[in-house]
């Protein structure tokens, strides 16, 4: 069992959903505070219905997207700083419950997780990828 990761930070929508489609994906999982964009074809409704139109559901999980003061730090490149406030946010019940319900619908489907960074190493979602994991006993594939 594997689940995906994704970052669109220099990709167009088309580009995303077609190697989405390559891995097998059957469903994406936003891990954005805020699903909206200005790179074209990221906010959260044009995304689910294009993803929809290619056969892949969305789920939109805020509370496992970073707060604020976490993208501030992660924009300026501290991502130790990042990763501790993240860490932290995940540790609220609103997150906990979140991340149960990203880790249930991996258990059950091919899922994505979906966010801005290109690089994983930089992006939150490294970290969530890491609990559902744990959990579910399966390997991290980053697209």
């Amino acid at each position: 069992m594997k689940l995906a990761t994704i970052g669109y930070e220099s990709e167009t929508q088309g580009a995303v959903i077609e190697r989405l489609k390559r891995a097998g994906v059957e469903v994406l999982i936003d891990v954005r505070a805020v699903a909206a964009s200005r790179r074209a074809g990221f906010s959260k409704t044009l995304l689910a219905a294009s993803l929809k139109d290619a056969g892949i559901d969305y789920v939109h999980l805020r509370q496992l997207g970073t707060p604020k003061p976490g993208r501030d730090a992660a924009r300026k490149g501290h991502i130790a700083e990042m990763r501790a406030i993240f860490e932290g946010h995940l540790a609220e019940p609103g997150a906990q419950l979140e991340l149960a319900k990203a880790t249930e619908i991996a258990r059950e489907r091919k899922a994505a997780l979906l966010c801005y960074e290109a690089d994983h190493r930089g992006c939150h979602r490294a970290i969530v990828a890491d609990r559902i994991c744990e959990t579910l006993d399966c390997e991290i594939e980053n697209l």
